[in-house]
C-alpha cells in the first residue's frame, strides 16, 4: 500500500501494536482514526497525537460496528484504509471443560469483528481510486500456541478469510494485506522484557517498511522460517514449539 495520503481507519488503537502503528502512520503524513471501547484511552492517545481522529467501537457488537461506520462514511468521506486490528489473547486449557463465555467472546472480536467491520465499509472503499483492507493475525496462525488454542484458531480462521477476500476482490481496486506478527512484547500478554519477545519500535520499523509494497503478507524476517512451516510434518514443528513454551513459560500478570 502507499504510506502517505491516505485516510486510515484503525481497529483496537489505543495500545501496542496498534497504537504503534497508528502514531507511525499518523507520523508519515496520514489521516489517522482510531478506535476502541474506551473513551478516556481514545482521548489520551489523540491527544498525544494532534491532527489525529477517534471514534468509539465496540468490534465485537454488530451495532456499534454499523453505528462507526456510518459515522466514519459522513465524517471522514476520503476513508480508504480499514485496518482491523482490534482483538484479545486469554490463556486457555482445551484438554478440559472450556469457558463458553470466553470462546464467544474471541470469535466475536478476533475473527466476526473484522468480517463485519470490513463489510460494514467494503462499498465505499470499492468507489476509491486506491483502497487497503488491513488485518492483523498472528504468527500463531500457522503454528499454534496450544495455551492460547482458541485464539490461535480465530487468527487461523482470519488469515483464511483474507485469502479468500484477496482473491474475490483481485478485480477491484481493493488490495487486501495481513500482518502476522510475531511475539511482540506489549501488553497482549504481559509486557515483561522477555528476551524472546520483539520489541515493539522494531516491530513497527520493520512492519512499516514492509507495507510500502504489495505483498500480500506482511512478515518480519524473524518469523519467516516459521511461515514456512513444514507442510506435512508440521505436527512435530507444532509439538516442538509448544514444548519449547512448557519448558520456558511465557509470563502472565499475578
Amino acid at each position: 500500500m502507499k504510506l502517505t495520503g491516505n485516510t486510515i481507519f484503525i481497529t483496537g488503537g489505543t495500545s501496542g501494536i496498534g497504537r504503534g502503528l497508528a502514531e507511525a502512520l499518523h507520523r508519515l503524513g496520514n489521516k489517522v482514526i482510531i478506535s476502541g471501547r474506551r473513551t478516556a484511552l481514545l482521548e489520551a492517545v489523540t491527544a498525544a497525537n494532534p491532527g489525529m481522529a477517534s471514534i468509539a467501537l465496540d468490534i465485537s457488537s454488530l451495532e456499534s460496528i454499523e453505528r462507526a461506520a456510518k459515522e466514519l462514511v459522513a465524517n471522514h468521506p476520503d476513508l480508504n484504509v480499514v485496518f482491523n486490528n482490534a482483538g484479545f489473547m486469554p490463556f486457555d486449557d482445551v484438554s478440559g471443560p472450556v469457558d463458553d463465555a470466553v470462546a464467544r467472546s474471541l470469535i466475536d472480536t478476533n475473527l466476526l469483528g473484522p468480517i463485519r467491520m470490513t463489510a460494514a465499509l467494503i462499498e465505499h472503499l470499492k468507489t476509491k481510486p486506491e483502497a487497503t483492507v488491513l488485518y492483523t493475525t498472528s504468527v500463531l496462525a500457522f503454528v499454534p500456541s496450544a495455551g492460547n488454542a482458541i485464539y490461535s484458531a480465530t487468527k487461523a480462521a482470519l488469515h483464511s478469510f483474507a485469502l479468500s477476500q484477496r482473491f474475490q476482490l483481485r478485480n477491484t481496486n481493493v488490495q487486501v494485506q495481513e500482518i502476522a506478527p510475531p511475539w511482540v512484547d506489549t501488553d497482549l500478554i504481559y509486557k515483561s522484557g522477555d528476551p524472546r519477545a520483539m520489541s515493539l519500535p522494531a516491530f513497527i520499523e520493520q512492519t512499516i517498511a514492509k507495507l510500502a509494497g504489495d505483498d500480500p503478507e506482511i512478515i518480519v524476517d524473524a518469523i519467516k522460517p516459521i511461515r514456512d512451516n513444514p507442510g506435512a510434518n508440521e505436527h512435530a514443528l507444532v509439538h516442538a514449539f509448544n514444548q519449547s513454551i512448557v519448558e520456558n513459560p511465557i509470563p502472565v500478570a499475578a
